[in-house]
């Protein structure tokens, strides 16, 4: 029998389906048909054979490789199974033009779309292996200070204009070169496009470069209400993780046009500042007499303090001669004096405190708030909770010290105040009344 030179002749010769050919004259349409499922069953067997067989090996790989980083999570990546769907497109492309009575339209057109998606899935593929390739840098102990997800974005945005300019060009039956080219009078609509994308890509660079911010940093931006820990570094966005657990993602480019607070070189230097003030009513600063001045010598902290003291303004006074003997030219030692010495030297002595940082406890200008006395220093502790604790020990001590130096803290009149003002005064008409 002539089975004709096309190929599908060729075809059923080979594999020997000529005699079913024959059964199914009667039928024009049936031979096709037969002949399309067929092909639908070879891509399916192929694309079984590709996942269960010639894939499972480098599953395999990908898990023990993942398994000696410490995670087993790469094996889960999709790479694999958009490979796979690769091999049945491909059967289609080649075995649909073996196919007889089909339109050559249609045939050119299954043709393309198989190419498409053979890019497409590639594409994706490749995707995926770049979120494999972030996920095992981050792994990396100076991944932190040197993010590329970034940089694997703007490669994901390339493949995926590259791929969509392939599959417009298959579909269309040119050239992917002649659409490139075309594409070029539209230059200045894809820069304007993607604009966004450009700034986001240089302030990426930058960030990158000079490593202002980094996973893990404590940064604050009250212009974009975020206050709190760096958890991902994107090509478009930084996501914050605020203390109330709340996120907030700032554009890349804001890091790079406005100004913010990073806290890493506090945590990096070892020591966090303490600059806070006790208001001391003015009123209660005064001269310390010979008896206050004996008491107070028996604090360990002042002892050395008030002994020099006196040596010095003794030899200041006698410096004065018979002025010195009057009260109101001589110097004497007050007691915020003497209390500003006691928290300097209690704070050397603490145990908490960095003694290698700066450490000051001034005054500021008076006010309407009283007499600001401003401890400046550093606590050898970073974190949060612990700083928290020994600053207000510090504070809790330094308030409850303060009546034996006869200072008192300045604070408004409360309601207390003014009740026990007017019973004051009411109980001198109520006894003369009884």
């Amino acid at each position: 029998m002539d089975l004709g030179v096309s190929k599908a002749g060729d075809w059923t010769s080979v594999i020997g389906l000529h005699g079913l050919r024959e059964l199914l004259a009667p039928w024009p349409w049936a031979w096709p048909a037969l002949l399309l499922v067929l092909l639908v069953l070879a891509a399916a067997v192929a694309n079984f054979v590709t996942k269960r067989i010639l894939l499972r090996g480098l599953r395999r790989l990908l898990a023990m490789l993942a398994n000696q980083a410490g995670k087993p999570g790469i094996a889960d990546m999709r790479v694999i199974p958009r490979l796979a769907n690769v091999v049945p497109a491909m059967v289609i492309s080649s075995g649909i033009g073996w196919i007889p009575g089909l339109p050559p339209a249609l045939v050119a057109f299954v043709h393309g779309a198989c190419q498409a998606w053979v890019v497409l899935t590639l594409a994706l593929a490749v995707s995926h292996a770049l979120d494999a390739v972030n996920e095992l840098y981050e792994r990396r102990p100076d991944a932190r200070n040197k993010p590329i997800k970034g940089y694997l974005q703007v490669a994901k945005i390339v493949i995926f204009a590259l791929a969509g300019l392939s599959i417009v060009a298959t579909l269309a039956g040119v050239k992917l070169l002649h659409l490139l080219t075309g594409l070029g009078a539209a230059t200045a609509v894809l820069m304007l496009v993607f604009q966004d994308t450009l700034l986001s890509l240089v302030a990426s660079v930058q960030i990158s470069g000079d490593g202002r911010v980094r996973i893990g940093d404590w940064i604050e931006m009250p212009s974009q209400n975020a206050d709190g820990d760096v958890i991902d570094i994107a090509l478009h966005t930084v996501t914050v993780q605020n203390w109330d657990k709340t996120v907030t993602t700032i554009p890349t480019k804001k890091l790079i046009s406005e100004s913010f607070k990073n806290w890493r070189g506090m945590q990096e230097a070892g020591g966090r500042r303490i600059k806070r003030s006790l208001y001391l009513d003015q009123s209660s600063v005064r001269f310390l007499d010979p008896e206050e001045r004996q008491r107070l010598g028996g604090f360990v902290l002042l002892r050395e303090y008030l002994a020099q003291k006196e040596r010095e303004l003794a030899e200041w006074n006698a410096g004065l001669g018979e002025d010195g003997q009057l009260p109101f030219n001589a110097r004497r030692i007050t007691n915020l004096g003497t209390f500003r010495a006691y928290v300097e030297r209690y704070l050397r002595r603490h145990p908490n405190v960095h003694q290698d940082m700066t450490l000051l406890v001034r005054q500021l200008q008076p006010g309407a708030d009283g007499i600001p006395l401003e401890i400046y220093c550093f606590t050898n502790d970073t974190r949060w909770a612990v700083y928290e604790g020994i600053q207000s020990d510090i504070f809790d001590h330094l308030l409850a010290i303060l009546p034996e130096f006869g200072l008192r803290v300045f604070q408004q009149p409360g309601g207390a105040d003014f009740r026990a003002l007017v019973d004051e005064r009411r109980q001198p008409h109520e006894a003369a009344a009884s």
